[in-house]
């Protein structure tokens, strides 16, 4: 378990403003919490199942995969905008790297010191 303030001290963001995301991840069942002086958080499931895409799901919504980019509300392959056809191909990528990259992979590839380290302490991954 970890707690907001260790998490909010050690990623250098507004204890607030992590709270809020830790209480979506929460609520969509991302992380567990436990309240009390030796609660926190951890990860529901392993990190080899949590996607980017689950993440932000949970916290931003998916409304980038479907809203057009100009704001008009009849944008489709029939009706398209005037960069409909290229922000399809975009978009339709970055899904697919948002749903194929997972958390325990991100954390086996960042050069940042300690990610690793804390993902195996919590989690108990190799």
């Amino acid at each position: 378990m970890t707690s907001r303030r260790e998490l909010a001290a050690e990623l250098d963001i507004p204890y607030h403003f992590l709270a809020k995301i830790l209480q979506d991840l929460s609520r969509k069942r991302l992380l567990v919490s436990q309240k009390g002086p030796s609660g926190g958080f951890a990860l529901s499931v392993p990190p080899e199942d949590i996607t980017l895409f689950h993440i932000i799901k949970a916290v931003d919504g998916i409304a980038f995969t479907t809203t057009c980019v100009l704001g008009f509300s009849e944008c489709t392959p029939q009706c398209p905008c005037g960069v409909h056809d290229e922000l399809v191909e975009l978009r339709d990528a970055v899904y697919r790297m948002l749903a194929r990259k997972n958390i325990a992979g991100m954390a086996h590839s960042t050069r940042k010191p300690g990610y690793l380290n804390r993902l195996k302490e919590q989690n108990e991954i190799s």
